[in-house]
């Protein structure tokens, strides 16, 4: 089947979402997401979002807390502008339905503080302020007529001038995207979908680690396909770990603990109830995220043990309950009563800080393609993202998209010379293990030797290893019907390789990128 649209959307996130609601006045829009399109890391994200709403706290204040928990390689203007942006943005989200807590009076939001934050600035709906956002949003694009939400459609390729037959290159200027080929994971059908404009907004790749609190959808699509498209892509290495994850080995994806919780007074401890963040940094337990997870895996590697402890007690019955009671219901479900029972953590992998390398507006290296959300690289985050400023680049850089967009949809035409996907001589493969035993040795590989602490060793073996199965992967996917396990795996060793590569070319330790063979180019005084 053949579609055309004005906007074509990759993802029903806070970004595409937004973005959607944003362009829908101005021509037909269309929004493909690979699950249900409630499904997504959105909806899981617990803390909230920040933003300076108050005069008790400033712009300068923010701007000087996201520069020193990025490391020094922040992009200054990037980050002056999404800060300064904030407000309005939020003032929108609350326009379109969404809820964040107020305080007692009934007329100021209720504001948490989380860590590298140096003041109270983090609006939230509960402990579940992700899924509240995915609510507003999605009940807003449900009622729009000009918005057609399609789920378990899954972005295979983007369509370039590779499928007219031309050679591209990571060198070849003027590379223009057309749409994307998609899989219909109802009738595995693949089908076209041309578009004026498109945008990537597909989360993150979360899952190329084994341990991991983003869903089982975070596969790191957007990327994987930018990259075959030869788009530009940046700091892949900086992967952030959460340091507290809850400790439930039978349980994928891991259960997030908020930072919320540690800013209302949780504390690391170990095995043995004691503290132990007085070692590693004079913020303790309200640290940024990198030397946090730093400092816990340490500590486990010390002790051989696999897991410690955040003890929250101290926060009081009723603070737990009322202020977090999705984290209450779902430790006590496991025989955990975190009003008196410490909370076994442990780090996870949790959000990208590279990916589509974009500029102010949104726009990828790719012509028409723009990129939003976990996905893009926009210079907000360097090398260390500060807790709660995900999801306000989301919606500032889904604006600034939708503002670029709608400037130029006028000047776009659609390419009806895009041929439609050929499958011809291609076989269903049955044999499903060839792909679940490789996604699983990829995750071990990649959460051994490119996790918290690296080395050129490690880095080196991990190619090696890489190399073998992007081999046998390729071999598979050149002979097989597609579906989508074997996408997704190729889109995981692809961005395993990405990640794995601008590892080995950072030869300073900075934020997330910790080799024991590097120097510490540490910024964070």
């Amino acid at each position: 089947m053949r579609y055309e649209v004005d906007f074509l959307i990759v993802g029903s996130g806070i970004a595409g979402l937004s973005y959607a609601l944003k362009v829908a006045p101005y021509g037909k829009v269309c929004i493909l997401t690979k699950g249900e399109a409630s499904e997504g890391s959105t909806r899981y994200a617990q803390g909230g979002i920040a933003a300076v709403m108050y005069d008790s706290d400033s712009f300068d204040k923010h701007i000087h807390d996201t520069l020193v928990a990025g490391d020094g390689i922040c992009d200054r203007e990037v980050v002056e502008m999404t800060i300064r942006e904030a407000p309005d943005r939020i003032r929108e989200l609350v326009q379109y339905g969404v809820n964040f807590d107020l305080d007692r009076s009934g007329d100021r939001f209720d504001l948490h503080r989380e860590g590298g934050h140096s003041e109270f600035r983090i609006l939230h709906h509960k402990d579940n302020t992700g899924a509240e956002i995915e609510r507003g949003l999605l009940e807003a694009v449900r009622r729009h007529p000009n918005i057609e939400l399609k789920e378990r459609q899954f972005a295979i390729d983007i369509i370039t001038q590779h499928h007219l037959g031309q050679r591209v290159t990571k060198h070849t200027p003027n590379i223009e995207c057309y749409g994307v080929y998609a899989l219909d994971c109802d009738t595995n059908r693949i089908d076209t979908y041309l578009a004026k404009v498109t945008l990537l907004a597909t989360g993150g790749m979360g899952n190329v680690y084994s341990t991991t609190t983003t869903p089982i959808i975070s596969t790191g699509d957007g990327v994987a396909m930018v990259h075959r498209a030869r788009g530009v892509l940046k700091d892949m290495e900086f992967m952030q770990f959460h340091p507290t994850s809850l400790y439930n080995p039978a349980e994928k994806p891991a259960f997030l603990i908020t930072e919320a919780m540690r800013g209302a007074g949780a504390i690391l401890k170990d095995r043995d109830g004691k503290e132990f963040m007085q070692k590693y940094d004079s913020r303790l337990s309200l640290a940024p995220r990198d030397i946090v997870a730093r400092a816990i895996d340490n500590e486990m590697k010390l002790s051989g043990k696999d897991y410690l402890y955040l003890d929250a007690r101290g926060i009081g019955r009723d603070g737990l309950i009322n202020g977090f009671p999705t984290i209450y219901a779902k430790c006590l479900e496991l025989g955990i009563n975190i009003t008196k029972d410490m909370i076994p953590i442990r780090p996870a992998a949790h959000y990208q800080c590279g990916g589509i390398a974009v500029n102010r507006e949104g726009e990828s290296s790719i012509h028409n393609l723009y990129a939003a959300g976990e996905c893009s690289c926009t210079g907000l985050h360097g090398g260390n993202r500060l807790a709660s400023n995900s999801l306000l680049e989301a919606v500032v850089y889904a604006h600034n998209a939708a503002q670029s967009s709608i400037a130029r949809i006028n000047q776009n035409t659609q390419n009806n010379q895009i041929p439609d996907w050929n499958a011809e001589g291609m076989v269903l493969n049955e044999e499903m293990v060839l792909i679940t035993q490789t996604k699983k040795e990829l995750q071990e590989i990649m959460w051994n030797y490119v996790g918290i602490v690296r080395s050129d060793l490690r880095l080196r073996r991990a190619f090696d290893r890489l190399n073998l199965i992007f081999r046998e992967t390729e071999d598979l996917y050149n002979r097989s019907v597609l579906t989508e396990p074997l996408s997704e795996l190729r889109n995981l060793i692809a961005c395993s390789y990405l990640t794995i590569k601008m590892a080995m070319a950072r030869r300073k330790n900075v934020g997330l990128h910790y080799s024991l063979d590097l120097i510490d180019d540490s910024a964070k005084d």
